[in-house]
């Protein structure tokens, strides 16, 4: 039987940072209060003219140079996202033509914070059934362009950046199992209002910002996480004591350390970035990842639990023997 492992890493940040003291001075706000409500101290904030396909582009090239690979080498690419570059081509086209990489299928993945999990859930369904043997999976966002900095609720929370995979066709498993839901009907608790189909809104209309009811993404967050877990180790029959990581969505600390507490598992072995990059959505679990490998946390032959959750609303996990 054939399956997928991660062979290589990446993650890539935008030069400019926006700490909770800057924010003081643009908003209502405090350090204190953010850092109480979110934990997030920071966020990184792509520059005029830095496109999400930027942020691709460096997140990807270095996890092809963590895996000893090149861009012939790779026979898919898959980005979640959702602020591309343009409606199309899709990130993913983009991406190749920046890498060089032709004639393979690209695809621009639009999932929300759940993006990644859902590229990472798709590439391995093309690696085991044979159609691929070597997938670049990233998540990636510029956020900042449609945030209101004049609302401190969700100002706070967001942030930019890339990260990225490689995974290969191994006879070991890597991908042990991915698990992806949705449910539409929470369309109207986090949402941007307009598209091309709706039309756009007047930008001066305070309308076309990113729009969040947050107490009740809170709520439905917490108990979705701590469900999509459950099930994941259910499915392997494991128990929370045999996974020796848990990366989640990176959105806000109280909610990941409510999900850490509905597994029993410490902080200790959770991976938290929350606090330098913020919400990233898409981004953030491979980002994560990424830091997590880099210094020496995260080793071969240990196991990882992935989630994310994200507007839709959407949400997924995966099951990762490194």
């Amino acid at each position: 039987m054939m399956y997928s492992r991660i062979i290589g890493t990446g993650r890539y940040l935008p030069e400019k940072v926006l700490s909770n003291r800057d924010l003081e001075k643009m908003v209502e706000t405090s350090d204190q209060w953010i850092r109480e409500r979110t934990g997030i101290e920071r966020r990184h904030i792509a520059a005029d003219g830095e496109t999400t396909c930027d942020l691709c582009e460096h997140a990807a090239r270095n996890a092809m140079e963590a895996a000893g690979v090149t861009p012939d080498d790779i026979d898919m690419i898959i980005v979640g996202t959702t602020t591309p570059d343009q409606i199309f081509p899709n990130v993913g086209c983009l991406l190749q033509e920046r890498l060089g990489n032709r004639g393979v299928p690209a695809i621009g993945l639009e999932a929300a914070c759940s993006g990644f999990i859902y590229g990472m859930s798709v590439a391995d369904k093309f690696i085991r059934t044979g159609a691929a043997k070597r997938v670049l999976v990233v998540g990636a966002e510029t956020l900042s362009r449609f945030i209101d900095w004049t609302d401190r609720s969700t100002c706070v929370l967001f942030g930019d950046g890339a990260g990225a995979v490689i995974l290969e066709a191994s006879d070991e498993p890597g991908i042990i199992s991915t698990h992806i839901h949705a449910d539409g009907s929470y369309k109207d608790l986090l949402y941007f209002p307009s598209g091309v189909s709706k039309g756009f809104n007047d930008l001066k209309s305070g309308k076309d910002f990113v729009q969040m009811k947050g107490n009740e993404v809170f709520r439905v967050a917490v108990t979705t996480l701590g469900r999509i877990a459950r099930e994941t180790l259910e499915a392997n029959n494991m128990s929370g004591d045999e996974i020796d990581w848990l990366i989640p969505h990176q959105a806000n600390l109280r909610i990941i350390e409510a999900t850490a507490k509905k597994l029993k598992m410490p902080m200790e072995r959770v991976i938290l970035t929350v606090q330098d990059h913020g919400n990233t959505s898409s981004a953030s679990v491979p980002m994560a990842l990424d830091v997590a490998v880099r210094d020496g946390r995260i080793q071969r032959g240990q196991t990882i639990l992935l989630e994310a959750f994200g507007g839709g609303f959407t949400w997924g996990s995966a099951l990762i023997r490194y």
